[in-house]
């Protein structure tokens, strides 16, 4: 009898193979994808400001991350898609997922809830041809939280019945009249204003200053005078959500008083304002609507005088008040669109910088406010 009989199985067993350099680098790629696309998911995703719509809290070059532990990682609707793409694939072009799979919109549990005045990116919910959650990131001020009632007069917002927070960054259009002369582009540079406009009338500009600087714009010696441009309440120059001027008559710095909606309360709705929640019940609740001659709603084939909201919603304004697409345009923003808190700057790049001035030292690792 053999009793070394463990050395004859080894002997049969084939010598392990040593990995080849490429499967190793092919091996450490597929793990940092898997890593990287987990930690982009459910951690933390770096995103860049693409607009001046938030100036100057936040500035076009901004490259910040989003956390999406505070409020909960959203588990993604839409999983069949490609690796750090978004909704379009590089390069090639064209769609960047398949919607062959679709899961109904969960969130793990988070370290907190949006607070009003919260920085907060989301996906843009007007995009009805792509799933909720490929639709384009934007990113503004959460001013106002399920339950509130909202309201602006003469450009200041009032969340329910109190005048919100003034934030140091935010902006709004001045019109400023100089003896005839220009301002001083050395002191526009220093007190970074980058956006200003000649008007038809010599010696008159649009300026788009925060408050601070409107003080400072009107201490020179060429200003003759410095006043806000605000829309008077009554005009009604555009067309701004809800899009019934005759219940709503609005404009960007006088709107409302609305309501926003909360998950599980019920509201009476009638023709004088359904217009504020019809495409929230329809497009985002997935319910039929119809409204009769006589100004009877119709839902889901019967007609009712309430309704019940199923998810909470959000009301985002930029910074830049004058110069922001947001949610005085376009409404409500549903909770199953929420993306992430916005944390801090890692880096910001100012491409109209001189040389030594690309990088914004100041604002690198800066915590968003």
């Amino acid at each position: 009898m053999n009793w070394k009989f463990w050395q004859k199985k080894d002997g049969k067993k084939k010598q392990k193979q040593k990995k080849s350099k490429t499967r190793e680098w092919v091996d450490a790629l597929i793990f940092a994808v898997i890593a990287a696309t987990i930690i982009r998911t459910f951690v933390l995703e770096a995103y860049t400001i693409p607009t001046p719509s938030m100036e100057k809290s936040l500035m076009v070059g901004d490259f910040l991350f989003v956390s999406k532990m505070h409020y909960g990682a959203r588990i993604p609707g839409t999983p069949l898609s490609f690796p750090f793409a978004h909704h379009t694939m590089p390069i090639i072009g064209g769609k960047s997922y398949l919607e062959w799979i679709k899961i109904p919109y969960k969130r793990l549990p988070g370290f907190q809830s949006i607070k009003n005045n919260d920085i907060v990116v989301f996906n843009y919910p007007m995009e009805d041809f792509r799933p909720p959650d490929k639709r384009e990131n934007y990113i503004k001020r959460c001013i106002g939280i399920p339950g509130d009632t909202l309201e602006i007069r003469d450009a200041q917002v009032y969340i329910n019945g109190k005048q919100n927070t003034d934030w140091p960054g935010q902006q709004i259009d001045y019109l400023v009249t100089t003896d005839g002369t220009a301002v001083n582009d050395r002191l526009l540079k220093e007190l970074d204003i980058t956006e200003f406009y000649t008007t038809n009338n010599p010696g008159q500009f649009r300026f788009n200053l925060t408050p601070a600087n409107a003080k400072e714009v009107a201490k020179l010696k060429n200003v003759k005078s410095i006043e806000p441009l605000v829309w008077s309440k009554g005009l009604v120059p555009e067309a701004l959500f809800p899009g019934d001027t005759k219940y709503f008559p609005s404009n960007i710095d006088n709107f409302g008083p609305i309501w926003i909606p909360k998950k599980g309360v019920n509201v009476p709705i009638d023709k004088r304002n359904i217009a504020l929640y019809q495409r929230l019940i329809t497009i985002y609740e997935g319910h039929t609507l119809d409204i009769t001659k006589d100004g009877k709603i119709i839902l889901d084939g019967k007609e009712t005088a309430s309704y019940t909201f199923q998810m909470n919603y959000y009301w985002m304004m930029g910074d830049n008040r004058h110069n922001s697409y947001d949610s005085r345009y376009w409404g409500f923003v549903p909770e199953d669109h929420i993306v992430g808190k916005a944390w801090f700057i890692w880096m910001s790049w100012n491409k109209g910088g001189s040389f030594f001035d690309k990088i914004r030292w100041s604002r690198l690792f800066d915590s968003i406010h």
